[in-house]
């Protein structure tokens, strides 16, 4: 078993590195933590190139990255570097290199740091099926020696770094044959890389494990991290969730990448990967960041040591709970798909609007409905309200989620329709209040969910632990002391299981567990995702609302993406799409948009939308159909990672994606 990822899974205490400099720029040790972006124009025009370099530089970006994908794109970049610098800007440039050896050679000359990919750096990938014997496997690690020397070599002397950047999508047939499609495998492509450089006595790399899927991302820099332990490495991580997307999904799964691992304190510079032009990933790039040094510095004035939380942080599973029920056809806990519970905007105090932001959300969103609504109860004169709006609501919404501090007389629980979930907050001292609640709840078949802190759950455990199966919620609207919410969290988490209480955990997402930097959608979206996307990614949460001041639509919305994006669950197409580069062959941006268009409303397809090969096939291992490009203007369709359209018209490709989608019977009408 790996040693611990990080220092704590409760505060952020930022993990200790090695400084890598990148130029001017120190990465790791005490620096902050550094933001980046990559170009999206042709390398060998210089000029346009230039243009976006400087763009960057202005909007914030600390360090550059510039694809070089063959010989003459690397040369192109001693006149970028030379103007660049000219024009008077520090930032360092960095060298993307896929498959040619020659390239990077060639660029390290020019810039302050060449990335690799183990993946395809003098390997390209067959996906064929071989069985390596140990002799055979040691060949291709001299193989690669050979061919990866140089490079060190001449960074080396020129006191040039390096990154090795592990792309999930692009593991070599070795590492896949060896290691499998795996977080494990993931690891152990970089650090063959780094034990070649070692050997040289050269240490100045930092390393990235980046994947479209947040979850395996998540798992595979805790690994890293653990890995780098076990052998005193001590190399910073660059951070980011490659092919995320554009719009709100991406810096949904950005942030519950990103903003989950540097919450764990792991992380030295990052990148939010959007398809978009690159100079909007600054802003989103410098808020998780904000709040990561929020984070740290609590950390430091608040120590505190706890035992570990039962999940495993290496690989998922489903914290085990029991089953709720909390209507016929709607069931929260157990095997369950998490459930989403919105608040309501209007209230009680105005329940014919209440009712009707439901039935508005219901017709905008095809498969978003409101599973639990959450209503507060203040007042004995809103009860009328109350069972009116329970009537009103009916079938539409399983349940009605009751924020109250008012006795539980049987008035509360008069009339018909959504079921009752009582929600009450208890102190430590509380124990004889809870008991008495969860007995009124169960004989009036309503739920008690209980919003704890970490001292409530140690002491009220003996009561909770006696409330019968299926009649409890937990819930944890704020953090406490000295804690971070994803912390705090975890610590109730591990009292329930020593407790041996399986209530279901209920993931409020409440401007009290946030850590809010202004009051724009994008920093609650943000939050948001960090707080869910990280414990839904170690398995824990069964119910989640994102509780925004918004309208009823967007907080609906809102958690349905979180769920999406930490692969919860799936409500709309998914979408896998590379933020561009100099290798994209066609416009992404637009082609993207074209293809959200034609088929947003599938709702369990996903499609990966790729510029080029180099991440394409590999990206597209848990998607369903992939469009990429293979020449310029010309595109080909795959079937999972399978190419089985070649060099398509770009004007007529995306109709030949839906015709394709539509032969594998995958199609419904809008």
């Amino acid at each position: 078993m790996p040693l611990a990822y990080c220092h704590s899974r409760h505060q952020t205490v930022r993990r200790l590195t090695r400084v890598v400099q990148v130029g001017n720029v120190g990465v790791g040790g005490l620096n902050p933590i550094r933001l980046q972006s990559m170009t999206t124009s042709d390398t060998e025009d210089v000029a346009a190139t230039l243009a976006q370099c400087i763009k960057l530089a202005e909007a914030g970006c600390e360090i550059i990255r510039i694809t070089a994908p063959n010989r003459a794109a690397a040369v192109a970049l001693k006149s970028i570097h030379q103007q660049f610098h000219a024009a008077g800007f520090s930032q360092p440039l960095v060298a993307d290199i896929h498959f040619l050896p020659v390239a990077a050679m060639e660029a390290v000359e020019h810039v302050e740091k060449v990335r690799v990919n183990p993946g395809n750096y003098a390997d390209k990938k067959k996906f064929a099926v071989l069985e390596y014997t140990d002799a055979a496997y040691a060949e291709e690690l001299d193989r690669l020696h050979e061919a990866f020397s140089p490079l060190v070599l001449r960074a080396k002397t020129l006191g040039r770094s390096l990154r090795i950047g592990t792309n999930h999508g692009s593991l070599s047939d070795r590492i896949m044959n060896r290691f499998g499609d795996t977080p494990n495998g993931m690891v152990e492509a970089a650090l063959e890389f780094v034990r070649i450089a070692e050997s040289h006595g050269y240490k100045d790399m930092i390393l990235s494990m980046k994947a479209s899927n947040p979850k395996v991302m998540i798992e595979a820099y805790r690994l890293a991290a653990a890995r780098m332990s076990e052998l005193k490495m001590d190399y910073p991580l660059h951070l980011g969730v490659t092919e995320a997307g554009e719009g709100e999904d991406a810096r949904i799964k950005s942030a519950i990448g990103i903003g989950s691992l540097l919450a764990d304190g792991l992380g030295d510079t990052i990148r939010v990967s959007l398809t978009e032009d690159p100079w909007y990933e600054i802003p989103v790039c410098r808020e998780l960041v904000a709040r990561s040094d929020k984070l740290i510095q609590n950390g430091k004035t608040n120590t505190i040591k706890l035992k570990d939380d039962p999940a495993d942080p290496f690989s998922y599973a489903r914290r085990i709970t029991d089953s709720i029920l909390l209507s016929e056809k709607c069931l929260a806990g157990a095997s369950e798909l998490p459930r989403v519970v919105v608040r309501s905007v209007a209230g009680l105090n105005n329940w014919q609007e209440a009712a009707k932001e439901v039935l508005d959300a219901h017709n905008q969103q095809r498969e978003a409905r409101v599973e639990g609504l959450l209503v507060q109860l203040t007042s004995s004169e809103q009860i009328t309200a109350l069972q009116s709006l329970r009537k009103a609501l009916g079938l539409a919404v399983p349940a009605l989620f009751l924020e109250t501090a008012l006795s539980l007389d049987s008035e509360v629980f008069k009339g018909e329709g959504s079921k009752l979930v009582i929600v009450r907050t208890y102190k430590a001292n509380q124990s004889s209040e809870l008991k008495a609640d969860s007995e009124i709840c169960n004989k009036n078949a309503a739920i008690l969910a209980a919003d704890l802190d970490i001292e409530s759950t140690q002491s009220l455990a003996p009561v909770l632990s006696k409330i019968p199966k299926g009649q409890l919620i937990v819930s944890v609207s704020r953090p406490s002391n000295g804690l971070h919410a994803i912390g705090t969290h975890r610590e109730i988490v591990r009292l329930l299981s020593e407790a041996k209480v399986n209530a279901p955990l209920w993931i409020r997402a409440t401007e009290a567990n946030a850590t809010i930097l202004d009051q724009g959608f994008q920093s609650r979206l943000l939050e948001a995702s960090i707080l869910a996307g990280s414990l839904l990614v170690d398995g824990y949460g069964d119910l989640i609302s994102c509780e925004t001041p918004d309208s009823t639509v967007k907080s609906l919305t809102l958690g349905y993406d979180v769920l999406q994006g930490a692969r919860a669950r799936q409500t709309k197409t998914e979408y896998v799409a590379c933020p561009s580069c100099g290798r994209t062959l066609f416009d992404i941006q637009s082609t993207t948009l074209k293809i959200k268009a034609r088929t947003g409303h599938l709702k369990s397809v996903t499609i990966a939308v790729m510029g080029c090969i180099v991440n394409g096939p590999g990206e597209m291992a848990d998607a369903d159909f992939g469009y990429v490009g293979g020449a310029p203007g010309k595109i080909n369709l795959y079937v999972g990672k399978t190419p089985v359209k070649f060099n398509i018209p770009q004007e007529e490709a995306v109709e030949r994606l839906v015709d394709l989608i539509k032969e594998k019977g995958k199609w419904v009408e809008a």
